[in-house]
């Protein structure tokens, strides 16, 4: 195992660039593409680029902020004490391994951005802490705990075809959480992966020390306060507990009046939760500011390229190469292999559009009207829609970008484990969802 991840993280640390690098050579391989194979000109290509580049602005602003509220509620006192407790007995780098993957993958189920950086930021502190933990696999390990996303509680597909007015609802009208997220197929398969993900990580770790890259020292970082009796009073509002408190309870008070009124989950509901919880466990205004200081370089290089890949999903979607893409794996499916072209199909479109919700838009009709006129089922379908994109996330650049952030790492000091988790995952979501397509026919 350890020759094998030896093997791709040397072939990554040669020829894999930065993250926005790959965005635009994605772009570039997309114009080809559309060319050779949907006789669409350079310059219709251009247009399509340039048109769709700010079309998922809005989309965007949702997923920044899912991630810098994930990021806000990881930092606050409260979390960062359970952390230190979660560390607190863990001294070999097997189990720092372990636990990295496990609590990467119970956040990320709980709430996607929660969970991406709550892996990475406990994963840091494993690396200060444990001696002899190659550095590099311990941050990969928490951020492969992200593979569980897309069937959690965040998971855009199956809560978008859990709300009512969705865009495909005149088709296939509403799909209950209790047969996508919560069915027996997804529940299994992710118990399977909390326990087996670990050990695989765990099997990675350099035997040899001189392989291993330790994590620096965290910096003692100045602490600028002004004394109580010194502040003026634009600075008691600043550090005034009454404000931060009373601020993140009111946005807490509308979170329940939303769900007695009936309300769904959906990401703008979860961002305000996590921001309310927030405010509400930094107590200050400041404290949260600071908080919010640091998460903005977090999330700064998914703000910039995300505009990327909408231009992408722009060119897939205007010369008809994703739906041609797509109609080809339906071509070749039956009821019950439908659920596993949608899947190898998802995971390679996602590889240009790293977007759950904005991929589903384009391949969810093809899939769902191909699920009705084979007879296969249209849970299975969707869901595997979804669980490929989650799938090669895990090789996926753009959202490596927090994790990298975090951890002052590069691209290339976790892509060959990543590539490892890859392959590993794709033999426990291939049998999920060869399993379900096969007993859930119909369905």
């Amino acid at each position: 195992m350890n020759s094998i991840a030896n093997f791709f993280t040397r072939i990554v640390s040669r020829y894999m660039p930065d993250p926005l690098v790959v965005a635009m050579l994605l772009t570039a391989l997309t114009v080809i593409f559309a060319m050779l194979t949907q006789g669409t000109g350079f310059l219709e290509a251009t247009r399509y680029w340039g048109n769709g580049f700010w079309d998922l602005l809005a989309f965007t602003m949702q997923m920044t902020v899912i991630l810098l509220a994930g990021y806000i509620l990881a930092r606050t006192p409260a979390v960062d004490k359970l952390m230190d407790i979660v560390v607190l007995g863990i001294n070999t780098p097997r189990a720092a391994i372990i636990a990295a993957t496990l609590v990467g993958g119970v956040g990320s189920w709980m709430n996607w951005g929660f969970g991406l950086v709550l892996g990475t930021l406990i994963a840091q502190k494993l690396g200060r802490k444990v001696k002899g933990l190659h550095y590099p696999l311990v941050i990969a390990a928490g951020y492969s705990g992200f593979a569980v996303y897309g069937v959690g509680l965040s998971g855009s597909v199956p809560l978008l075809l859990n709300t009512p007015g969705h865009f495909l609802e005149g088709t296939i009208g509403l799909v209950p959480l209790s047969e996508t997220i919560f069915s027996p197929y997804v529940i299994t398969m992710n118990l399977i992966l909390l326990v087996t993900l670990p050990l695989f990580n765990a099997m990675l770790h350099p035997k040899n020390p001189a392989d291993v890259i330790e994590a620096l020292p965290e910096p003692d970082l100045p602490i600028a306060d002004t004394d109580a009796a010194e502040r003026t009073f634009a600075e008691r509002l600043n550090h005034s507990p009454i404000l931060g408190i009373g601020m993140g309870l009111f946005g807490l008070l509308y979170v329940v009046l939303y769900l007695m009124d009936g309300g769904g989950v959906t990401l703008n509901f979860i961002n305000l939760l996590f921001l309310s919880l927030g405010v509400t466990l930094f107590v200050t205004p400041s404290r949260f500011l600071a908080a919010l200081s640091e998460g903005v370089k977090v999330v700064s290089g998914i703000i910039i390229q995300y505009p990327f890949y909408a231009g992408i999903l722009a060119i897939l979607s205007g010369s008809g190469l994703v739906v041609a893409l797509a109609n080809w794996f339906v071509s070749i499916s039956s009821a019950e292999s439908l659920p596993i072209w949608s899947f190898f199909s998802a995971g390679l479109i996602n590889l240009f559009v790293p977007s759950g919700g904005g991929q589903w838009v384009i391949q969810g009709p093809v899939m769902m009207e191909a699920a009705q006129k084979l007879g296969a089922s249209i849970p299975a379908t969707a869901l595997a829609v979804q669980i490929g994109d989650q799938w090669t996330n895990m090789v996926q650049p753009f959202w490596l970008l927090p994790a990298l952030a975090i951890s002052g790492l590069k691209l290339k000091h976790l892509m060959g484990y990543m590539v490892m988790v890859l392959f590993y995952l794709g033999v426990v979501f291939l049998a999920t969802i060869t399993i379900w397509g096969m007993l859930g026919v119909g369905g």
